[in-house]
């Protein structure tokens, strides 16, 4: 079983920047995509932004030049950067990961991180 563990969550002035971390507990092999979700009050969750096993990032229309995903293999670390913070990025944001082990393919979740942005 792999325990998935947010961070860097918090409050921040509109037009500021935040840096999420997930740090897995073990190293993954098998990794399909990763990915950073978001669920504002009264919303379903929404991907914000995922990257293929083969490092090909993709991004939500509406954080599309703000947030950016990346990971650091060695340190089984999933990053997201988010700059130019608006009031509708208020949310709790997870981190995702799909992979395959043995013949099963699991999804990981972490458990969550609060994102608040003031005007």
């Amino acid at each position: 079983q792999v325990q998935l563990v947010e961070s860097g969550g918090g409050l921040v002035q509109a037009g500021g920047s935040l840096r999420l971390s997930c740090v897995a507990s073990r190293s993954i092999s098998r990794i399909n995509v990763v990915g950073w979700y978001r669920q504002a009050p009264g919303n379903q969750r929404e991907r914000v932004a995922g990257m293929t096993s083969g490092g090909t990032a993709n991004y939500a229309d509406s954080v599309k030049g703000r947030f950016t995903i990346s990971r650091d293999n060695a340190k089984n670390t999933l990053y997201l950067q988010m700059n130019s913070l608006k009031p509708e990025d208020t949310a709790v944001y997870y981190c995702h990961v799909n992979a395959v082990t043995g013949l099963w393919t699991y999804d990981y979740w972490g458990q969550g991180t609060q994102v608040t942005v003031s005007t």
